[in-house]
């Protein structure tokens, strides 16, 4: 008997470790050159676009990088939206393959203040490694509106929103920040 019990042990004990649940929310700090925003990322509602995120933070592939676009009215009068976007650029290497779109209308999750989506093309399916975070009430974005299937919302700033209003605030030549401002490093926060 106990010969059979040090053998079931391990497989237990295995199986006990792949059965327990997994974090629902993530925290991650995003340290810039004008301050740290807090994101609560969402796995429980967005488990393929959280992880894809979080490979990235994982890997420091995030760090020294950029926000680098802003979609605001105070430099688009005209604009639908108001977001400031940042990640890798398409050329990067040790990229993912693009992900597919957790639609909002499956997620339940919306483009509202302070929300982190993924950037994609014009391609539902290609989101990789750029991210937006939302200033104001950016519902346009979602699934079923007039960009289509929408953005892929996966989690929201808890603490630091202050510098995303000061980002969106910097002087940009169109979209793009002028300079654009630095990711030190994106890590989870323990």
């Amino acid at each position: 008997m106990q010969r059979l019990l040090r053998f079931l042990a391990p497989a237990a004990a295995a199986l006990l470790l792949a059965a327990a649940p997994h974090p629902r929310t993530v925290d991650v700090a995003i340290q810039t050159t004008q301050g740290t925003i807090v994101v609560r990322l969402d796995a429980a509602h967005a488990p393929i676009t959280t992880a894809n995120f979080l490979h990235y933070v994982d890997t420091k592939a995030y760090d020294d990088t950029s926000f680098y676009r802003t979609v605001s009215r105070a430099h688009e009068p005209q604009a639908s939206i108001q977001v400031i976007q940042g990640g890798l650029n398409a050329n990067a290497g040790g990229m993912l393959r693009p992900i597919p779109l957790e639609p909002t209308s499956k997620t339940g999750l919306h483009n509202t203040d302070g929300v982190i989506s993924m950037a994609r093309t014009s391609d539902p399916n290609s989101a990789t490694t750029e991210f937006f975070i939302c200033v104001g009430d950016d519902r346009f974005l979602d699934a079923g509106g007039p960009t289509g299937p929408g953005y892929a919302a996966f989690g929201k700033v808890v603490r630091g929103m202050n510098v995303v209003h000061r980002i969106i605030a910097d002087p940009a030549a169109g979209e793009s920040l002028t300079p654009p401002v630095r990711i030190v490093r994106i890590t989870r926060v323990r």
